[in-house]
């Protein structure tokens, strides 16, 4: 598959390109689903592509086709004659186009790290394993549905360039949670574990999934869904705020991680959620966060579902800061892009959702580095709060300032303490205001990683799947809307 790589580059440069990438990839998703004690969902599917970008002057083509194997050359010629066909097409209305920034032309291999191989688990013991985890949600009239999930990602990719890149990667990724919806007192409430839409998803291997220990929160889980069907609504009006880990990170995500891609905030992505606020201008300047948010990027951390060698445009992966010390300091960038503000290198957040998508940029690995707190002494120093738990639903504007968010469930802190259980807490905010009040976050001993598989973007629409880790922090004086 390399050489065919290497071959498709070839290609395009005797047909007249200045630049020419290949990327050939074979992906595998496989998805399990137990429901109410059934099998809901068997799922496997393999697919295998081409995708190829050239450059003909400042214009550039993408084509991609469908492979059969390592065999299918005039497939890959013929992904090659569409990708210049295109960038001919455009030449005459494009101008001199942006400046590509340099990367040297890499070589290597990159493999996800696996302790055990999810994909050589036998699919008996993975449905055993889910069958074990929804019995353990069972015992209660309430609850009516019972949900315990699986899913499994890997791609293999073979990546040649003009420049000499020559790298090959496999990435894998394992996923699964386990959810109760119970039906009560005139309520319907629902309760995941470790999180919602499917559980937690990380870049490892099926250790991933015995380490969450799905049977053993079963029971929990259950009784909090039947619980929260008969719990207050949460209350409108303004109090600190405390959200966990698996709230925090899509926090990050909505908050921090789209404003900061950078063809967003230029204006060259507005079909999906929209723009940016945070201005290229504003770099160095703004305050985004207080002096106790610092917040990397790293598409090299440990478990990270976009951590990887080289990310699609061939730069090697690295990390570097978004918001430090609450300065706005950083941007998410591709070689296309890097050039618009002055850097004379891409950090290497150019992807693809597969073969037959071209790369875009997209939010990496992007963190809250940890704080000094530990959680029972920051509830105990907070008088008058709601520690908010799993993402419910969301909604932000078209530039990432106003938000709303519902979680799943909410404590009620009074004077140092929890109270009582709390349903489906609303809060409000405008972005700048919301991290500017955040003044405690928790210690490392509260930090996870956690996988954020479904992100979209584009149009068409690509679906890019990467990792944000936090710990508890607190916000003051936070919006609650009934």
């Amino acid at each position: 598959m390399q050489a065919l790589a290497r071959l498709a580059v070839e290609s395009a440069q005797r047909g007249g390109a200045s630049y020419a990438d290949a990327r050939l990839e074979r992906i595998w998703v496989e998805e399990l689903l137990v429901r109410n004690g059934e099998l809901a969902l068997a799922s496997a599917r393999e697919e295998c592509g081409i995708g190829i970008v050239v450059r003909i002057g400042g214009a550039r083509g993408f084509a991609a086709l469908p492979l059969s194997g390592a065999g299918d050359r005039a497939a890959v010629f013929a992904a090659v004659q569409r990708a210049l066909a295109l960038a001919r097409a455009l030449g005459g209305d494009w101008g001199r186009g942006a400046e590509f920034a340099p990367e040297p032309g890499h070589q290597g291999e990159f493999r996800t790290p696996l302790l055990v191989d999810p994909f050589q688990v036998p699919l008996a013991e993975r449905i055993d394993l889910l069958r074990a985890a929804e019995r353990r949600l069972e015992g209660r009239s309430e609850v009516v549905v019972r949900e315990a999930a699986l899913s499994l990602r890997r791609e293999q990719r073979w990546q040649a360039s003009s420049e000499g890149l020559d790298v090959q990667q496999e990435l894998t990724r394992t996923g699964a949670g386990l959810a109760a919806t119970a039906s009560d007192a005139g309520q319907c409430e629902r309760r995941s574990y470790p999180a919602s839409f499917g559980g937690d998803f990380a870049g490892r291997g099926w250790e991933h999934v015995t380490e969450m220990d799905l049977c053993a929160h079963g029971e929990r889980v259950r009784d909090e869904a039947i619980a929260l069907c008969r719990a207050p609504a949460c209350p409108a009006g303004r109090r600190d705020l405390i959200l966990m880990g698996n709230q925090l990170m899509l926090q990050i995500h909505e908050s921090v991680g789209h404003p900061t891609e950078l063809d967003r905030a230029l204006g060259a992505e507005r079909d999906l959620a929209g723009g940016s606020f945070a201005q290229p201008a504003m770099l160095g300047q703004l305050r985004y966060a207080s002096e106790q948010v610092n917040l990397l990027a790293d598409s090299t951390a440990a478990g990270g579902l976009d951590t990887r060698g080289w990310d699609d445009e061939g730069v090697a992966s690295g990390s570097w800061p978004i918001v430090e010390r609450g300065r706005f300091v950083g941007y998410h960038t591709s070689r296309e892009w890097a050039g618009a503000i002055g850097e004379q290198r891409s950090r290497g957040a150019a992807r693809a959702e597969s073969w037959y998508h071209p790369p875009i940029v997209r939010i990496t690995n992007l963190s809250l580095l940890p704080g000094s707190w530990k959680l029972e002494e920051l509830i105990a120093d907070t008088q008058d709060a709601v520690l908010c738990d799993t993402v419910k639903t969301w909604s932000i504007d078209q530039q990432r300032v106003n938000f709303q968010f519902t979680t799943e469930l909410g404590w009620e802190i009074k004077n140092g303490a929890r109270t009582r259980l709390l349903r489906s807490p609303t809060y409000q905010g405008r972005t700048l205001d919301f991290w500017n009040s955040c003044d405690a976050v928790c210690d490392a001993s509260h930090w996870k990683l956690w996988g954020v598989p479904n992100c979209g973007k584009g149009n068409p629409m690509q679906i890019a799947e990467m990792s944000h880790g936090a710990a508890p922090a607190r916000f003051r004086r936070v919006n609650f809307v009934s």
